[in-house]
């Protein structure tokens, strides 16, 4: 089975059956000790892209939006067996051009990484459709939606468990503010929790 480990702010790290290393985001906290296979950048703010804290294998791959979003055709890839879609994601301080989410399958498992962004068509037209298993949104209210907008794209998207991440600046978590979060299945992670998948 495999895990996920969020390491605070809008990193965390997936870890397949096969023992699959892949970073989201790679910023904040602990958790960076196993060598990466694949590393998912979501757009290219400072805080989402520390590379310099990981260890990568020889082989790993770094998706970036300019790896994956080519002239507004938003790419897949499928690496060790994991399928990466790479999605929308987009507000006003994050241009639709330079930012993705993306929708990981791994061991069976549809994860949903929004990466920074507000509400899109794109969780309506296709994610409520996708039977997706985790959802990781954004709840800070200042780069993104805030909470009450967070709630209503979980209730759109329908996955089963959603994960309230990306509090407030420069803090690694806010439990004050994720449990104003509300969705079916929300799940709340402290800094440096694991989950089975």
């Amino acid at each position: 089975m495999g895990t996920l480990f969020y390491q605070g702010h809008g990193s965390y790290r997936l870890v397949s059956d096969q023992r699959i290393v892949i970073y989201v985001d790679p910023f904040a906290g602990e958790g960076y000790d196993l060598p990466a296979d694949v590393v998912l950048i979501t757009h290219e703010h400072p805080d989402h892209n520390n590379l310099t804290l990981l260890h990568q294998n020889q082989s790993c791959v770094i998706i970036r939006p300019d790896t994956i979003l080519i002239n507004g055709v938003y790419g897949g890839q499928t690496i060790h067996d994991i399928a990466i879609q790479a999605v929308p994601a987009y507000n006003t301080g994050h241009d639709k051009n330079k930012c993705v989410g993306y929708v990981i399958e791994l061991d069976g498992i549809k994860i949903y990484t929004s990466g920074d962004t507000s509400t899109t068509d794109y969780m309506k037209d296709v994610l409520s459709k996708e039977a997706i298993d985790y959802a990781l949104l954004p709840i800070d209210g200042f780069y993104n939606m805030d909470p009450k907008e967070a709630s209503d794209c979980a209730a759109v998207i329908g996955a089963v468990h959603t994960i309230p991440i990306h509090m407030k600046p420069g803090a690694l978590f806010d439990r004050k503010l994720a449990e104003t979060f509300v969705a079916e299945g929300r799940l709340i992670l402290e800094p440096s929790t694991e989950i089975k998948l």
